[in-house]
Formats: C-alpha cells, structure tokens, sequence
C-alpha cells in the first residue's frame, strides 16, 4: 500500500493491532503475520474524545476512513470500494474488528474488555415504569440474566417488590433471584437501569412540555449517579429508561467526567457506556398503528424510527420504497399514542417499561438488534443497533435524501438542545 492508505501493523500483550498512523513505542510487525491472526484484531484511530466513542464494533471499511461520528455512522455507501487487503477485508465482514480511539489514556483497556455470559442488573427507581421493569426481567431474564438488584428511597416499596416479584415462578424455571440493594451497592453490577421519575405530569396537563419537565427534574437526580459511577469507576452499561432517554444520556455522560471544579477531564463514564432506552415503544406504537391499514402494513419489515421518545420522532414507512405522506402520517400517529391513553385517564407506563425496557435491555445484553439511543458525535441519537462482543454496532442503511434531511433536523435539535 503507499500513500495515504499505508498501513502499520503491532503486537501488544498477544493482540494485533494495525493503524493508518505510525504508533511510537508499539512492537511493529509485518501485514504478513498480522493476517495469520484469526481472533479479533484491533484498529487504532484518534478522534476528539468530546465527540467520538472510546471503541466500537467496526462492520464496515467506511468506518476506518471516517474523521468525524455523526449520522454519518449511519449511512451506508454501496458504491464505494475501498483499497484495503482482502483478508481485512474479510476480517471486517466476519465482525473480527474492533475500532479503539487512542486520544483516551486508558484506550488500552479495550484490549480486555468482555461483557459477562450473564448479567448482573440493578434497578434504582422503582415506580411505576421500574416495577414494571424489574417484572419483565424477572419473567424473561432467566437464560441471560444472574441477578436483579433493586433500589428506592421507599424501604416498604422495595420490601414488597422483593416479596411478590420473587414469588413469581412455576416448576422447571429457574429465574434470576431479586435483591434489595444498599445506595452504596447499585454499581455493583454490568448494567446499571435509572428509572427514577421526579415528576411526570398529570393527567390534565397535557398542554405542558412534558419532556423539558421531565428534564429539568430528572436531571438534577441522574447527575447525581453520574458522579457516583464516575467514584466507582463503574465500566458497566448505564442504562437510562426514564425520560427523555436521549437527553438525560448526554447529562449524565457530561456530568460523570466533571470534576469537583467543572472540569470536563474523561474520568468517568465512557460515552458509549450510556444508552437510551426509549425508542423500542415508539416502534412498537408505529407497528401498531401500521398494522391498521393495508397501506402502511409494509412498515413491520420495511420501517425503521430514529430519534427521541416523543418529539422529533422521525418514522420511516419504508428504507426501500420510502413514502413521506405515509411516514409523517405515521409519525404523528405515534407520536400522540400517549395522549390517546391519557385522553381516558392511565398514565401510558406499561408498553414503554416493556417495550423500551425489558424487551430491549434482554436484546442488549444478548447481542440482538434493538432500539436505543447511542453516542453519535455528541449526540445520543436513537437507531436500531445491537451491542456485540465487538461493542455497539449501527445499521448502516442507504438513507434516501428527503428521510436524511429529517434525520438532520432532529440530530440538530437534540445537539442544541442540551
């Protein structure tokens, strides 16, 4: 290879290693000997970390080449070749690359991260969503998950989820056992669910904007667990279910790396330790809404949803044959599928605890695409992706312009608005 493509290639602690850059004080080695690796390797690139993860799953060439994380992680290039090695090449398709960004001190780590074959899960909040929560765990957690911790300021609550969640069993099961947890004790686990709620609006105030409520309240208390994981050195996921999911993420990852002084210094959370779990109802409300008609039927295999729990909401009928009449009709249908529950008087809790909640957290932690909001150049954007033993990994699609530019609206609005 010459020029800009020339290629280095390293030995550390028995893993390969390769770069588009020199890497001074790295035991250099021959593309030779690095092709006869057969276990995954790993791709050194170096980003501004205020806006780009520490590591990521690399599934595609493109990823190699990109300078800058935005929706660009997103859109896919069938068009493009790239002058890359064929058993790279192939490396990348058989999902054996990790990408590592080495403007973080400790990106070395990366090199023995693994996510545990069961799960340890702890839940802070339990109201009405983290109730809920915690029985959709218990009901499907059994093959996946060791354990549920469970924490509240309300002892009696606490006692009496313990008492009835762990009396829900039948002969031949064996479901994860629930724990009640000291404060002190919620990070001691490989995920981490927030569903702590100081305020939801009531029923009558739908006039207000429920999300910048939610926000202001919410945020004053998930900051909080921020500086107590940044105190932990917690290196689990930090899964945050209450809302607004997306918003909520970027305050809490900002929060976690400020020192007592303010000072933004990488010494808590990794960016792409906190994801959002919000968007799984939203689909699952398009999917709803799109199985009334034969028109938007299409939508339950073609359809996808980006963006936030709420507003901004972008659904998309189709990524083959995509419709803008039909997507916007959709999107506002799912938009206010909350206010039609709350038109007759229930508090909508019970599909966004499942669907956004237990059904997506099991998805996480078994490697199966889901949706949730990830870290995307400073910006916790909702996509459908999965987290793999290479890291996260986005569907990267061939987005039409006119779906793109709406993309772009709300990828904006979201960078503004925190």
């Amino acid at each position: 290879m010459k020029g800009e493509n020339k290629m280095y290639f390293y030995k550390l602690n028995g893993n390969t290693l390769f770069s588009l850059h020199n890497h001074e004080g790295l035991s250099a080695i021959t593309e030779q000997e690095a092709s006869r690796d057969n276990d995954v390797i790993y791709f050194l690139k170096k980003l501004d970390p205020q806006k780009s993860r520490r590591s990521f799953a690399l599934t595609h060439p493109s990823l190699i080449y990109t300078d800058l994380e935005g929706l660009n992680l997103l859109c896919l290039n069938t068009n493009k070749s790239y002058d890359l090695p064929q058993w790279l090449l192939e490396k990348i398709q058989l999902s054996q690359v990790i990408a590592i960004n080495t403007s973080y001190t400790d990106w070395q780590q990366v090199l023995t991260q693994r996510y545990p074959s069961k799960w340890r899960i702890n839940i802070v909040g339990i109201g009405d969503v983290g109730s809920t929560l915690l029985m959709g765990l218990r009901l499907l957690g059994e093959e996946n998950i060791k354990e549920i911790g469970i924490y509240d300021r309300d002892i009696n609550k606490l006692k009496r989820w313990e008492f009835e969640v762990n009396q829900i069993n039948n002969i031949g099961v064996n479901l994860p056992p629930v724990k009640i947890l000291k404060e002190e004790e919620v990070f001691d686990c490989d995920l981490f669910a927030f569903c702590v709620t100081a305020r939801v609006p009531a029923i009558g105030e739908e006039n207000v904007d429920v999300r910048m409520v939610q926000l202001e309240e919410n945020s004053k208390i998930i900051n909080i667990y921020g500086k107590m994981a940044r105190e932990a050195k917690y290196r689990g996921i930090f899964a945050v279910v209450s809302d607004p999911v997306d918003l909520l993420c970027k305050s809490v990852y900002i929060s976690s790396n400020q020192d007592s002084s303010g000072n933004f210094n990488y010494k808590g959370l990794y960016p792409e330790q906190v994801r959002g779990y919000g968007l799984g109802v939203m689909n699952a409300r398009a999917m709803y809404y799109a199985n009334k008609s034969d028109t938007t039927k299409h939508f339950l295999n073609e359809g996808r949803v980006f963006g936030p729990h709420g507003a901004d909401l972008v659904v998309a009928n189709s990524i083959k044959n995509y419709n803008e009449k039909l997507s916007m009709d959709l999107t506002e249908k799912t938009c206010t599928a909350n206010l039609e529950l709350r038109k007759i008087g229930f508090k909508p809790y019970i599909a966004p605890a499942l669907s956004s909640g237990a059904l997506s957290l099991i998805a996480t932690i078994t490697g199966q695409w889901h949706y949730s909001a990830t870290y995307m150049g400073g910006v916790y954007m909702g996509s459908k992706n999965r987290l793999t033993s290479l890291g996260t990994e986005l569907e990267m699609l061939e987005l039409p312009d006119p779906l793109f530019a709406r993309l772009e609206k709300t990828y904006n609005k979201l960078r503004e608005m925190l």
